[in-house]
């Protein structure tokens, strides 16, 4: 799977490019049929919740897609594979 990493107002360090890429890990173990991910990480306004998450899995058919926002973003990274991995799963079934 080829995971393409873009921050918004940014620049993502490595130590923040390689936890994206470790997460996104867990999701390609489910479903062969990934082809990419595309990960986008901006920063909101200076609020509570203000780091964004979006992550779109391109596969054959329709596309997985996800947004978070959370205090980090970290906890946004993991919200957003949470809830991919149950889309998975739930397009499985």
């Amino acid at each position: 799977m080829d995971i393409i990493i873009q921050s918004l107002g940014f620049t993502a360090g490595e130590k923040l490019e390689s936890y994206v890429r470790e997460k996104l890990e867990k999701v390609e173990n489910m479903d062969d049929g990934i082809v990419r991910a595309r990960v986008t990480l901006k920063k909101g306004q200076e609020v509570a919740d203000n780091h964004h998450c979006d992550i779109r899995l391109e596969v054959p058919g329709n596309d997985h897609f996800v947004q978070r926002r959370a205090d980090s973003f970290e906890a946004a990274v993991v919200d957003a594979v949470d809830n991919l991995q149950k889309q998975i799963r739930r397009n499985k079934d």
